[in-house]
């Protein structure tokens, strides 16, 4: 891999201090005794001791994982036999047009999504709360799942199917034995993707959470128009920490995959 030039290094320094010098000065500000952002005048656990010591927050964070962890694994079977069916399409021109109709669905404003939602369930009688919440979630999470399998299909060497048909394989054994684990690594990819997108959304479910159920992203911004707690910065602290220990789960889940398919390729 070509070295990177010192301006290049310098650019990089320069994006990522933007992009994480106000998460780090939030999470810095939620050990402060002081009660507020402007100084800093000791350390202190008190406003995490808070979270932890609000039964109501705690309900709420286990909804939003609860949620995030079903929507990640629906979207993921969904999205995994979807692009499974895509590749097989032999149609170039209809396979095509389903993948431009899966990738507007992504770069659609969330705003647009929320409210076609909310529309949808109000038309057909559906109470909002969790329900409404795990399909809308599921269905901005399946398109991404899509595109993270998508590419460990298409690089997949036919032959090895070929193989698998020859030496008698059922379509069930191809499809658990042969495409799966070599899919594997893009399966993983969709659903931690799918399962971030969750834990962060909060334009969708602002639209089709209800009154008695609410996500941590919705909470927190109610909490913010209330005013400037430094609860809401320890929320964020913690948010952001399991993030960072999902990336973390993620990577080396995915090197152990990429080991176990290099392995199985020898």
């Amino acid at each position: 891999m070509k070295k990177l030039s010192a301006t290049s290094k310098a650019y990089l320094v320069f994006v990522f201090a933007v992009l994480y010098a106000p998460i780090l000065y939030l999470i810095f500000y939620s050990f402060n005794s002081g009660g507020n952002m402007n100084n800093f005048e000791s350390f202190t656990l008190e406003h995490y001791q808070a979270v932890f010591e609000d039964s109501r927050l705690i309900v709420i964070l286990i909804n939003t994982v609860i949620v995030a962890l079903l929507s990640g694994l629906i979207a993921t079977v969904i999205g995994t036999l979807g692009a499974i069916g895509i590749v097989s399409i032999k149609d170039k021109k209809m396979r095509n047009t389903i993948l431009s109709l899966n990738n507007v669905l992504i770069v659609s404003p969330d705003v647009v999504i929320g409210a076609s939602f909310l529309i949808l369930f109000t038309m057909i009688g559906v109470k909002l709360g969790f329900a409404s919440v795990l399909v809308s979630h599921v269905a901005f999470s399946v398109p991404i799942v899509v595109l993270m399998v998508l590419p460990k299909l298409l690089e997949m060497n036919t032959s090895l199917i070929d193989a698998a048909r020859d030496l008698g394989a059922t379509k069930r054994d191809i499809l658990t034995r042969v495409i799966l684990p070599y899919i594997s690594p893009g399966i993983f990819a969709g659903f931690f993707m799918a399962l971030t997108y969750s834990l962060d959304d909060f334009a969708v479910t602002f639209f089709v959470t209800g009154n008695g159920f609410s996500t941590l992203s919705v909470e927190i911004y109610s909490m913010a128009r209330a005013g400037i707690s430094l609860t809401v910065n320890a929320i964020s602290g913690l948010v952001f920490a399991i993030t960072v220990l999902v990336v973390i789960g993620y990577y080396f889940i995915n090197q152990k995959a990429k080991s176990a398919t290099s392995e199985g390729q020898r």
